[in-house]
């Protein structure tokens, strides 16, 4: 294992040598490898130990302390080593996977969630939601919102329009049993929750 390639670099040489030449072009490649190091091509402990290596070079490097017209290299020096420093910041933040890809997120959100109450209460909430327009604008078909309704509910794919026929021949003043439930019950709650909250004060 190379621990000092960074070191090896044309930037690194070009600072050593403290002479005139392009920085900014040998410092984007000095970044480009140090980018190249934190991505994963490499073992991890052969990363971690040629950043400190180099970033101990760097911080003590003697173009630190040049004279007034090298400045410009020694700016290069500072800006190099902040650099590393941040990707060792990077690299010590631990990084988690997403739980799910984006491919399978319906499938897997499908398996978590069943809808556990009767399936005609289900279409009466996918056709609340279907009539109020707050899925993509109401820009949705019915035909398309349900079937992925049911997938993440869980529930097979049922003939949507028949329930929502059965809905429609209900006699009460009002039809929408299961959104009525819902909203009174949510009343419940919300009174039961402020007075939860007067007792507490």
């Amino acid at each position: 294992m190379n621990y000092f390639l960074l070191a090896e670099t044309d930037f690194f040489r070009l600072i050593n040598e403290a002479g005139d030449c392009n920085m900014e072009t040998a410092y984007t490649a000095f970044a480009t490898q140090v980018i190249e190091l934190c991505n994963g091509g490499m073992d991890m402990n052969l990363t971690v130990i040629a950043l400190a290596y180099i970033e101990i070079e760097l911080q003590h490097h003697p173009v630190r302390n040049l004279s007034e017209e090298k400045r410009e290299i020694a700016a290069y020096v500072s800006k190099a080593l902040s650099f590393v420093r941040k990707m060792q910041k990077f690299l010590a933040t631990p990084r988690v996977p997403p739980l799910i890809s984006a491919n399978n997120a319906t499938e897997t959100t499908a398996s978590l969630l069943q809808w556990t109450g009767n399936a005609i209460d289900l279409v009466e909430l996918i056709y609340g939601i279907d009539v109020m327009g707050c899925i993509n604008n109401g820009n949705m078909p019915l035909k398309q919102l349900a079937p992925l309704l049911y997938k993440i509910f869980g529930v097979d794919s049922k003939d949507c329009y028949r329930f929502y026929t059965d809905i429609k021949r209900r006699k009460n003043e009002s039809r929408t049993y299961f959104i009525d439930r819902m909203q009174e019950k949510l009343n419940e709650r919300m009174l039961r929750d402020e007075e939860l909250e007067r007792m507490r004060k």
